[in-house]
């Protein structure tokens, strides 16, 4: 199964008790549609992610990124502490591939970018200082 959603929260990794790492993550899926009546419906759907390959993929996925995953879905359904039914979407991924990041990475990468090159520039003035003629 494939599904396209937005990152509600930022990666994390776990280490389990044998070792092994898993990256979870949430995603929300929107849908919007008319109703017979003519009205706009939009619905959203949210699936709690497990991805067992690499613990380095959760330094690109932040709250908001646009992901594209393949892999498995599943349900799950439990009794909460309050005594109440509960019940999730999970999806087990096999690939993950990055549309766009976050805006937050966008705004950082791009003032970066905009201090690296204003360092650049100022470091060749100091050249240009220091020349003896």
């Amino acid at each position: 199964m494939n599904i396209i959603g937005r990152l509600t929260r930022d990666a994390e990794v776990r280490t389990l008790s044998n070792e092994k790492q898993v990256v979870n993550f949430s995603i929300a899926t929107n849908e919007n549609y008319r109703n017979k009546q003519g009205e706009k419906i939009e619905r959203t759907t949210y699936f709690d992610c497990s991805y067992w390959i690499s613990p380095k993929v959760a330094e690109i996925l932040t709250k908001g990124a646009l992901v594209e995953l393949s892999g498995r879905a599943y349900t799950s359904a439990w009794i909460g502490k309050d005594g109440e039914a509960h019940a999730g979407l999970n999806f087990l991924i096999s690939q993950i591939k990055l549309h766009s990041s976050s805006k937050k990475d966008r705004n950082t990468s791009s003032s970066q970018n905009t201090a690296t090159t204003a360092k650049s520039k100022s470091s060749d003035n100091d050249k240009d200082d220091d020349l003896p003629f």
